[in-house]
């Protein structure tokens, strides 16, 4: 059987109709980063730039045939997780993974979407946290994410490592937790990453604009450079690199406020 000649990655996320986030922002970051893009859709969505109007979860069998289907065909150098809707999506995935043995697998745990949608049914939070989490090479969530993760609030930047080691107490190899959301932050936006290779502090300058897609672009520009083979730390600098080059070029594509990334506008490597 001939060999496949390039490294692929494999989104199992949800799909957004206004193209900004979810599956279509997944693609266009693999596709950027010169890696083959595979996508299983784990939702399918009707939102745009103001909101999101509709969600429809596929059956988990029909999921796992996606993931199965791009198992059987292509070589995968590592899979991003997104919008998981519920728990049973949860278990076809978890069991999708210990079937197929990704060598990387990246969590981004979608829970509300940019305009304030809920995304996560209620019954699904445990699940992820039983299921995906101590299979995860790296975590990815932003302090919402992590604060519904760990049932309490992270206030501050100096409770960002607390936060950060609790949420490695859960399972996962390496936590790359986004302090966008901060008010104490000023001038800059802190990421902390920690896990092999240690702890990297990551920051870029504050943006004033709303952005959508943002972690979705984020944990798939890990997930590109981590089948590239990237070290975890390189992986997680590079990726926060990435998302800062392609919100500076970002647009407004539709009525709303929030800005779409350009990610091939920041394909060039610093």
């Amino acid at each position: 059987m001939r060999t496949p000649a390039i490294v692929s990655a494999l989104t199992v996320a949800g799909s957004d109709s206004g193209g900004g986030a979810g599956i279509q922002a997944d693609l266009k970051t693999f596709a950027a980063h010169g890696v083959h893009g595979l996508s299983a859709i784990a939702a399918l969505t009707a939102q745009h730039t103001r909101a999101v109007t509709a969600v429809h979860a596929p059956p988990p069998g029909f999921l796992r045939a996606q993931i199965d289907a791009c198992f059987e065909d292509f070589a995968i150098g590592a899979l991003k997780l997104g919008m998981l809707a519920n728990a049973e999506l949860i278990r076809a995935v978890a069991d999708a993974i210990d079937t197929h043995a990704p060598a990387h697998v990246v969590v981004d745990p979608v829970m509300v979407a940019t305009s304030g949608a809920r995304l996560l049914e209620t019954d699904a939070l445990q699940a992820l946290r039983e299921r995906l989490l101590p299979r995860a090479t790296v975590l990815t969530p932003n302090l919402p994410e992590a604060e519904l993760l760990l049932g309490h609030r992270i206030a501050s930047r100096s409770a960002m490592e607390g936060a950060a080691r609790a949420l490695l107490a859960l399972g996962p190899q390496a936590v790359l937790l986004k302090g966008g959301h901060l008010d104490d932050d000023g001038d800059d936006v802190v990421d902390l990453y920690i896990g092999p290779g240690g702890e990297r502090v990551l920051r870029h300058p504050r943006l004033p604009e709303a952005a959508h897609g943002t972690g979705c672009t984020l944990a798939s520009a890990v997930a590109a450079r981590l089948s590239q083979g990237a070290p975890l730390p390189d992986a997680a600098a590079d990726a926060t690199d990435y998302v800062h080059r392609a919100l500076l070029g970002g647009y407004r594509p539709g009525r709303g406020d929030v800005r779409v990334l350009d990610h091939f506008g920041a394909m060039a490597r610093p």
